[in-house]
């Protein structure tokens, strides 16, 4: 008996002893459900994935100058450029092939139209309704999402009038409601507002239909952060050298989730068609937030900071940049979002295109 009991403990301290020993502790304590099963081969892990990212998911900004055949590097944001309206054209037919269902544009304006009310934005003739209607007439199926905020319009790089010191909100309400109809005429599917005043979803949905437009939405910025990552947007734009003071009195405090969803309903009520979390990465708990508040449309913005962090660092050979991009597109999609503003637009639906998504 002694016998038996030292050659069982023997053949359990072999290695084939402890490895059974081992599988069998593993079977008990799992009772048998391994979740490895369905990571063992690709085809088993693309049948079970919960979320997947399309390019019907990408929006892509970009940006506008005057003149013609024009392309300029922004050297802040490697692979974007600033483009006259003819190159922009040309930018949206390659989107629309692509299958990126819309642009989100943006002006570079001359200095001498900038003031301290951003009035040029009340030009019908002004850049961005230019491109609107340019690029509507080449490619009439891409849709175009428009901003009213007066910032690339302003001497001072704010995104309102500037009287006394103050943003003043009730004027800059009625300067982006007006500029609304003019970028409606023009042919943009969507006023996308980014000004962050109090009230203006609802007089620019009133002023909207007033004109007719009852058939364009409004994406609210309802929930535009004071952040560090727009840098390279403000070189893109121009403004980067004008801004005096900061932007905190009208954006949200980063620290403060409540009422950031506080603020995305009231433009709910107001009627805001989808929503806006901007930016992207550093408020994922954000958008899900919202998308489990409203069920509206919910989209985040990737901006500029985070694009070009990850440009930054896969050209020191930090990361893997097409892995990085596609891994944070993802992570938009997971957090609830219906689609994302990235300047990784084109990019990200190549790779889509090659499965690679």
């Amino acid at each position: 008996m002694g016998d038996t009991l030292r050659n069982t403990a023997a053949g359990k301290n072999t290695a084939a002893g402890l490895a059974a020993a081992a599988a069998s502790d593993v079977d008990e304590i799992t009772g048998h459900r391994r979740m490895r099963r369905t990571r063992v081969a690709d085809w088993s892990r693309r049948l079970t994935r919960e979320t997947r990212l399309t390019v019907d998911d990408l929006i892509w900004p970009v940006f506008i100058v005057p003149g013609t055949s024009i392309t300029e590097p922004i050297d802040a944001m490697p692979g974007v450029n600033r483009m006259s309206v003819d190159h922009a054209v040309e930018a949206a037919r390659m989107a629309a092939d692509l299958g990126i269902p819309a642009l989100a544009t943006f002006p570079n304006v001359e200095m001498d139209k900038r003031d301290e009310a951003g009035s040029h934005v009340l030009d019908p003739e002004n850049l961005i309704n230019q491109a609107t209607r340019a690029i509507k007439k080449a490619v009439p199926n891409i849709g175009i999402i428009t901003d009213v905020a007066l910032d690339p319009f302003t001497s001072h790089g704010h995104d309102g009038i500037l009287r006394d010191g103050e943003i003043v909100n009730d004027e800059t309400v009625r300067a982006i409601a007006a500029a609304a109809v003019h970028q409606a005429d023009a042919g943009a599917d969507i006023i996308s507002p980014s000004d962050m005043m109090d009230g203006r979803i609802g007089a620019i949905r009133r002023a909207l239909d007033a004109a007719g437009h009852h058939n364009v939405s409004i994406m609210s910025y309802a929930t535009k952060f004071a952040s560090a990552c727009y840098g390279p947007y403000r070189e893109a734009i121009g403004t980067s050298g004008l801004l005096k003071g900061d932007k905190r009195t009208y954006y949200l405090d980063p620290s403060n989730a409540m009422e950031a969803i506080r603020d995305a309903g009231l433009d709910v009520e107001e009627g805001a068609d989808m929503l806006m979390v901007k930016p992207g990465l550093p408020y994922l708990d954000i958008c899900r937030a919202l998308k489990d508040a409203y069920g509206l449309p919910t989209f985040a913005y990737q901006v500029s900071g985070e694009y070009s962090m990850i440009k930054a660092g896969a050209a020191a050979g930090y990361i893997d940049g097409e892995r990085i991009m596609m891994e944070t597109l993802l992570a938009f999609k997971r957090a609830g979002c219906d689609g994302i503003l990235t300047y990784f637009a084109p990019e990200a639906a190549r790779l889509i295109a090659k499965g690679l998504g």
